[in-house]
């Protein structure tokens, strides 16, 4: 199949003119061939659509000629999504061309992006080439691929290791073969911000036809600077950043697409440019790929971690209390957080102490805040973090250890073919009597719940259930949280355990116990007199 290719004037897509970044996602390609990192046809299909989703302009879906199973995906993907351009990945080499164009036939729009190395050291020791080859195998390669697909891009392997000179040949040479972008990948992670700025000036005001085309940027992680020399190549000019979810890529991996997206946008007066990615898919995504990698993102990763909006600091909670801008520069609500949280540990004061006890419903005067104060302190020397039924049991003078009134005497689960699941508690409560309830549910968590539901008679309207690992290894406990709605509340509970059904019936069970110390109790039901 012949397609006419798209030349950057025909699409308005000039270098000077345009204000726009376009977001170049290679999480299916480079990411994705990180170890660890590996999917299967079906997880890239579903990251492929969150990322167009998510707004990506161009989707790099994978490496057709590295395997039957590769082709597919990128054959699926580009078959089934209608806003994103879909990218095959294709050595210089015609059965790689030849294959990403079979891949990318059902696309609406699709790109093959050829590669070749022009660094002294790549040309030397890994081509055996001499510039005069390189050259020449550039600009057949981007000519096979022009009658190929809507749009061809060619990357200078190694660029910032090749000589400026002769990456404006090469560049010059494929761009009156015909491509469209440009790249000038840090392959390495080996350049600096002031360089890659250096490098892409000179190559805006020296390669011919650079006001036709898109130069991109592709930068590696190796020294931490990966996100800065993709903004310093901004500011030079570059319109398109290749980039991943969480950073996952080779090595020490790739820009991260969350941090570039976001540094345009808070320092929107400073860079001028914006990008069309929806910000509050940011997390939402982040968390997609890790559910389908099973490889978490650090807690203090930025704009998608754990701790990214998360202050233990006495100072920094004070502050936060006072003013939200005085240490955070975005809301968590613009990259699909539900909001900022003030954790309480060690490093806590009373003025965050105290806002999670009135939000507990609780209104100690200074006296008795000073001794709930230290009895939190003594309990945070030995807890990582204290939740809100530990806060509570202090402020009622109760064990924190030991708060009911109910408790689990019993659990039993099982699973059934076709995904049901019954359950089976036992709880004794504080005045002595107990409860034996079970149920049948979705799955163990949900009939576990509805046997709690039962045996206390309260109804909770789950509205967030999150599960993560707090320790590692065979032996890791995992933490379950959870929030729900009942007499016009949200109420959340939280449980620790080395089996997660437990944790999430401690977790429930501890809701339970909040709404019924904090809730008067129903009046009993009047006797009739005989």
């Amino acid at each position: 199949m012949t397609i006419e290719p798209v030349r950057p004037e025909q699409t308005n897509a000039t270098q000077d003119s345009d204000d726009r970044v376009r977001i170049f996602d290679t999480t299916l390609r480079d990411g994705e061939q990180a170890p660890g990192f590996s999917m299967g046809r079906r997880e890239k299909l579903r990251l492929a659509h969150a990322l167009e989703t998510l707004g990506v302009d161009i989707i790099e879906a994978g490496f057709p000629q590295a395997s039957l199973d590769d082709f597919a995906a990128v054959a699926e993907i580009a078959r089934t999504l209608k806003t994103s351009t879909i990218c095959a990945l294709a050595r210089c080499q015609n059965l790689d061309i030849d294959s990403a164009g079979r891949s990318l036939e059902a696309a609406h729009r699709s790109r093959i992006h050829v590669f070749l190395s022009t660094s002294p050291l790549h040309r030397e020791h890994k081509l055996n080439m001499s510039k005069t080859q390189v050259l020449d195998t550039a600009v057949r390669a981007v000519e096979r691929a022009m009658g190929l697909c809507h749009e061809v891009e060619f990357s200078a392997e190694d660029a910032l290791r090749t000589e400026p000179e002769f990456l404006v040949e090469v560049f010059d040479a494929v761009i009156a073969a015909g491509a469209t972008t440009v790249n000038a990948p840090d392959t390495v992670g080996y350049t600096t911000p002031a360089e890659m700025a250096e490098l892409f000036t000179y190559l805006r005001r020296t390669v011919k036809g650079a006001d036709k085309v898109v130069f991109s940027t592709h930068c590696h992680d190796d020294l931490g600077m990966a996100v800065a020399n993709s903004l310093a190549a901004v500011t030079a000019g570059a319109r398109q950043v290749e980039c991943t979810i969480n950073g996952i890529g080779e090595r020490a991996g790739n820009a991260a697409l969350e941090e570039i997206v976001m540094a345009l946008r808070v320092r929107a007066p400073l860079y001028n440019v914006d990008t069309r990615i929806d910000s509050r898919r940011l997390f939402p995504t982040s968390r997609l790929l890790t559910q389908l990698t099973s490889q978490p993102v650090q807690r203090n990763k930025a704009i998608v971690g754990d701790n990214a909006f998360a202050h233990e600091s006495g100072i920094h909670q004070h502050g936060m209390i006072k003013h939200r801008g005085t240490y955070e520069i975005m809301h968590p609500q613009d990259v699909g957080i539900a909001e900022t949280r003030l954790v309480l540990g060690k490093h806590s004061g009373k003025h965050a102490i105290r806002q999670r006890l009135q939000t507990l419903g609780h209104e100690p005067d200074d006296s008795l805040m000073d001794d709930i104060l230290v009895r939190f302190k003594a309990l945070a020397d030995k807890k990582r973090e204290i939740h809100d039924e530990d806060l509570e049991a202090i402020a009622l003078n109760l064990d924190p250890d030991a708060t009911g009134p109910w408790r689990i005497v019993q659990l039993n689960t099982s699973s059934h073919l076709g995904g049901s699941a019954s359950a089976s508690v036992r709880l004794r409560h504080d005045d002595g009597h107990e409860v034996g309830e079970a149920a049948i549910g979705d799955g163990p968590v949900d009939a576990v719940l509805r046997a709690i539901e039962r045996a206390t008679g309260a109804t909770l309207e789950l509205t967030r259930f999150q599960v993560r690992a707090v320790s590692e290894g065979g032996d890791a406990q995992g933490q379950a949280q959870l929030t729900a709605r009942h007499a016009d509340r949200s109420w959340n509970g939280n449980g620790v355990s080395t089996d997660i059904i437990e944790a999430t019936a401690l977790a429930a069970l501890a809701i339970v116990n909040r709404i019924e110390r904090q809730l008067p109790a129903p009046a009993p039901a009047a006797v009739a007199s005989l």
